[in-house]
């Protein structure tokens, strides 16, 4: 479980360019710990390139990001995304492996963590032994929650969380998310769905 309570990151006069294109210009905002910020906007807009900036994946064109740990400041990409649990819109599924096999693997990338709990938690320990390949796209999405449960990093990063979801699973996903901050944690999701946690907004409207 996270309990970093003094949690906080910095976004300063960051800018994007993507294809020649500018995204978005001198965007600064700062969010603590317990806290839920959810980037809203049309596509295009920048929201995944956003994230892929905070997760360390990308460089913006301009700006400063600084993560505050109780171990001290993070300012490089690299350390920071030691911190990151990263949840993309596509689920990295692997079709081979079953629901077990995905998780153990997990578990130990990440350091351990309770696979049967994680599959309970998120009803997928039914399908323990099946292959990816065979599982539904609301199946992955939860698969992909219990990966990022077992992570144990307290900053998520989340595309679209809510894709493929029916309405238990969106709830399951919302009361996932509101745990995680309750101890200490910090989401940023890119969302065209309402999230259904207390949240603030930061909304991208693109540039030409």
């Amino acid at each position: 479980m996270v309990t970093t309570l003094n949690l906080t990151l910095e976004a300063h006069d960051l800018t994007c360019i993507r294809g020649h294109r500018v995204l978005f210009r001198g965007l600064g905002f700062s969010v603590a710990a317990g806290q839920t910020l959810s980037l809203e906007g049309p596509n295009g807009a920048g929201k995944t390139s956003l994230l892929r900036i905070l997760a360390g994946f990308m460089a913006p064109e301009t700006g400063t990001i600084r993560l505050k740990t109780n171990s001290g400041e993070v300012a490089e990409s690299e350390e920071r995304g030691q911190e990151v649990g990263w949840l993309g819109h596509k689920d990295a599924v692997k079709p081979q492996l079953t629901v077990r096999e995905q998780l153990v693997f997990a578990a130990a990338l990440y350091g351990g963590g309770d696979i049967d709990g994680a599959m309970a938690e998120f009803g997928i320990a039914p399908l323990a032994e099946l292959p990816g390949q065979y599982l539904s796209a609301g199946q992955k999405r939860r698969l992909a929650f219990a990966r990022l449960k077992l992570s144990a990093r307290p900053l998520w990063l989340l595309d679209e969380p809510l894709a493929a979801l029916d309405t238990a699973g969106k709830a399951l996903a919302a009361m996932t998310i509101t745990t995680h901050c309750a101890a200490g944690g910090i989401v940023i999701a890119a969302t065209h769905d309402p999230l259904g946690v207390s949240c603030e907004t930061l909304r991208l409207e693109g540039r030409a």
